[in-house]
């Protein structure tokens, strides 16, 4: 069974791996969605995988860090595009949630990542 919770957060990038000319090498911002999915048994007396709280409470610190932010300037994010983004967050996030098996992240309605471990 998967079960997922989905967090938002308001930050400033530029892309630097991109030309000059390119749109994306310019500073702006985005509204991100993060959703992060985990899996595991239903638990019998419960009938879910995990609180919702419980992974809110994991990784709600990890987005925190990144919302108001200008993502460049945070180690391991130095070319932030969604791909790393969500990797970074994994990278945070699964050591304290081991059942973790997707995170992602998109830019835009029609635009993101998504990162399943290595």
């Amino acid at each position: 069974m998967e079960a997922f919770v989905t967090f938002y957060f308001d930050a400033a990038h530029r892309l630097t791996q991109v030309p000059s000319d390119h749109k994306c090498s310019q500073l702006h911002g985005h509204t991100f969605k993060a959703k992060i999915y985990i899996s595991d048994s239903l638990d019998p007396d419960k009938q879910w995988v995990m609180d919702f709280a419980e992974i809110k409470a994991v990784c709600q610190p990890v987005i925190d860090r990144l919302d108001h932010t200008y993502l460049n300037e945070i180690e391991g994010l130095e070319n932030p595009t969604s791909e790393v983004i969500a990797e970074w967050i994994w990278q945070r996030v699964k050591p304290e949630l081991p059942v973790l098996i997707k995170v992602i992240v998109q830019e835009s309605p029609e635009s993101g990542a998504v990162y399943t471990g290595d």
